[in-house]
């Protein structure tokens, strides 16, 4: 079982997640950051310090985020891999819990 970067990362993008990873599993997009689930060793470190609370275990992914655990997936396989903590987007506290991010996601 992995852990999924979920709709609330869409212009958040907090980078605390990717200093605690102890397998470097997170990769990086223009506005979204994803994790390998075949890196991902489930040791649940990056959840708690999500400040958008965007971090989900897979069988705990919200019934209305389903498709983010294929997106991680597919997303992790072409982004590239960040190992290091960088400042976040300067409006990501707006954006944090704006519902229907999804369709803001660039790839």
């Amino acid at each position: 079982m992995a852990f999924i970067v979920g709709e609330n990362c869409i212009k958040c993008k907090y980078t605390d997640c990717v200093e605690v990873c102890p397998v470097d599993c997170f990769y990086e997009g223009p506005n979204f950051l994803v994790i390998h689930p075949d890196e991902c060793i489930d040791c649940a470190l990056c959840e708690p310090e999500c400040p958008a609370n965007a971090i989900f275990s897979e069988d705990e992914m919200p019934e209305d985020q389903q498709e983010f655990i294929a997106l991680n997936a597919e997303l992790a396989e072409v982004w590239p891999n960040i190992t290091e903590k960088k400042e976040s987007p300067p409006d990501a506290v707006e954006w944090d819990g704006k519902p229907g991010k999804r369709e803001l996601l660039e790839r």
